[in-house]
């Protein structure tokens, strides 16, 4: 292969990043889309997979992982992620639906942990896909509780003081302000996102895409601010066209669960 920086290795690196980044591929598309030999492409692979830049989807194939797919300055809760798998199985087994992990990176969110159902339809999101904050019930989760450590919280906030000051307590509490602002666009208003602070899920029906259906959860930190969204999805023939009566107090529930589980 071309020597581009002079560090064979690097370069060698790069050019499996770039081969997984144009869609996901089996071991021998990658050493075809490379040049690497067999061992050699596997081999870099299966590194860039520990430092979470590869990952792989239900087939095996390699995909981008959670830090190539997010990229940024923005750190990601690797612990939080180490501890989401057995909860997303877990949910996958009690429901026989699909199951992710969303943190929210800037204008999209990002999947990066996720259980998939083993057969029939189904809604598959692999580990490092990005989706827009516009739709979906992940999104109306992120941003419903962005910046804030309760809904209750929340709330007295909004009773006793104005606008303003509630920018600053915020800030003051959870660290730089980040953006809650509806995006333009968004299939959901200020009215929906309230409502999902009050019952504390959120659900959607063919708002990321026609015939899915899917409900979200808030995920907490220590301090009890909202982090990420466990969400489950698929089929609106399945989860009917009220998602959340049928399983928001079940994902609400793993949401939980994840919050208290420690890391491996």
């Amino acid at each position: 292969m071309e020597q581009l920086s002079g560090v064979g290795v690097l370069d060698k690196a790069a050019a499996v990043l770039s081969a997984v980044e144009a869609g996901p591929v089996s071991l021998g598309e990658l050493v075809t889309r490379t040049g690497l030999s067999r061992a050699t492409a596997h081999r870099l692979a299966a590194a860039l997979e520990v430092h979470r830049l590869v990952s792989r989807d239900s087939r095996g194939r390699f995909i981008p992982g959670p830090r190539l797919a997010a990229g940024g300055a923005v750190p990601l809760p690797w612990a939080l992620v180490d501890a989401a798998a057995p909860v997303l199985t877990e949910l996958r087994d009690a429901t026989g639906e699909s199951s992710q992990l969303y943190v929210r990176h800037g204008e999209v969110r990002v999947c990066v942990a996720a259980a998939e159902r083993t057969s029939g339809l189904r809604d598959t999101v692999p580990v490092g896909s990005t989706l827009p904050m516009t739709a979906g019930s992940g999104a109306q989760v992120l941003l419903a509780f962005t910046g804030t450590a309760s809904a209750d919280a929340s709330a007295d906030a909004n009773a006793d003081a104005n606008a303003d000051a509630n920018a600053d307590a915020n800030a003051d509490a959870n660290g730089p302000p980040v953006d809650t602002a509806i995006p333009p666009g968004a299939v959901f208003d200020a009215a929906d996102l309230e409502r999902v602070r009050r019952r504390g899920w959120a659900e959607s029906v063919g708002e990321r895409e026609a015939g899915l259906a899917s409900v979200s959860a808030p995920v907490r930190d220590a301090d009890g601010r909202v982090i990420a969204a466990l969400s489950l999805s698929g089929p609106v023939a399945r989860l009917t066209r009220s998602p959340g009566a049928r399983h928001g107090a079940t994902v609400a529930a793993a949401a939980e669960r994840l919050h208290a589980r420690p890391a491996p």
